[in-house]
């Protein structure tokens, strides 16, 4: 994932906040030990004017300045590091302290991005997403097939709640894995309580990890930014409003459960026509058939969905159900 300018900008300035404040820390602990050991100022004193004399030298062409210099220097530091000893301070007290030691607090080691600014990446994108509880449950890891049946059969498609479940897992490790190269979109649908949800957040997990922007919004959610943003010129609500089309994927969670009306008819097909033009991937779920999605959202959203997305069927016995009559819940 590309951060937006004003994304990269803030991880920056983080960084030159570190920098600035790993300097200012340093600055102290030299004020501190130059009160406690002032032999240690006169040193350093000595250690500058040794550097500067000898360098002249070495410029007006003494060959053995540079020589002078090492050994001098060597006795000075030498001496420097048994003073900090005897008063209990480690080697390095003088020296700059790093966050992280490995790119030194720049985000960066050479020209590529070191490891801690990647992970300030995921943490800032898990935040954005509203998954970041949710996640540390529900992901690949933790997924069970032990709730689809074998014997339950769907009447539409004459399939098991068992082969549906691994056929819309399968889509959706083939939607991660495919992510970067190819332009996809999902639709679950189906009975309720049988992971159309728990399959999103297994795909917003893995995505996450490979830093790609991931944003969550269950529909009610999704439609009050839409209005807040329309008709209260809401600032967060206007922010969100560019998260909807700026993310990598959107996932739109439990269709139908929105008060409807032609305001979120309208706004359903612009966010996902836009995204569409522009490339970005959506998932949505819901409980509807697709004859309540026709019905409910118009022939021009359910064209939309039914030309660009995958449709994945998923039928079962409620697991939350399943999982209180285990008594795991």
């Amino acid at each position: 994932m590309a951060l937006t300018n004003s994304q990269y900008d803030y991880f920056m300035r983080t960084y030159e906040k570190r920098q600035l404040n790993n300097e200012n820390r340093l600055r102290g602990r030299y004020e501190e030990i130059y009160k406690r050991i002032p032999r240690l100022r006169t040193l350093d004193h000595s250690i500058s004017e040794l550097s500067v004399r000898q360098a002249r030298k070495l410029l007006d062409g003494d060959d053995a300045a540079l020589t002078v210099l090492r050994n001098d220097l060597h006795l000075l530091f030498e001496e420097k590091r048994l003073l900090l000893e005897q008063e209990g301070y480690p080697q390095d007290y003088l020296e700059l302290s790093y966050t992280c030691p490995d790119c030194q607090d720049t985000g960066y080691i050479g020209d590529e991005k070191c490891h801690c600014f990647k992970k300030a990446m995921i943490d800032f994108l898990y935040t954005q997403s509203n998954l970041q509880e949710v996640l540390e449950k529900e992901n690949f890891s933790t997924l069970s097939m032990e709730y689809y049946s074998e014997n339950h059969k769907d009447p539409l498609t004459g399939r098991t709640s068992r082969e549906a479940m691994e056929t819309a897992v399968k889509a959706s490790r083939d939607f991660v894995m495919n992510f970067q190269r190819e332009f996809r979109n999902l639709l679950f649908y189906g009975d309720t309580g049988v992971g159309k949800t728990f399959l999103t957040h297994c795909i917003a997990g893995e995505l996450l990890e490979r830093t790609f922007s991931v944003i969550y919004f269950t529909a009610s959610q999704l439609f009050d930014i839409f209005a807040k943003k329309q008709f209260d010129k809401d600032e967060a609500a206007m922010l969100d409003y560019e998260h909807v089309y700026d993310c990598d994927l959107l996932i739109i969670d439990d269709l139908g459960t929105e008060f409807s009306n032609t305001f979120t008819t309208s706004q359903l097909f612009v966010c996902l026509n836009e995204r569409l033009l522009r490339k970005k991937s959506t998932i949505i779920s819901t409980n509807l058939s697709l004859d309540d999605l026709n019905m409910l959202y118009s022939e021009r959203v359910f064209s939309r969905i039914t030309s660009a997305y995958t449709v994945l069927r998923m039928t079962g016995d409620d697991i939350r159900i399943q999982k209180k009559l285990m008594g795991r819940l």
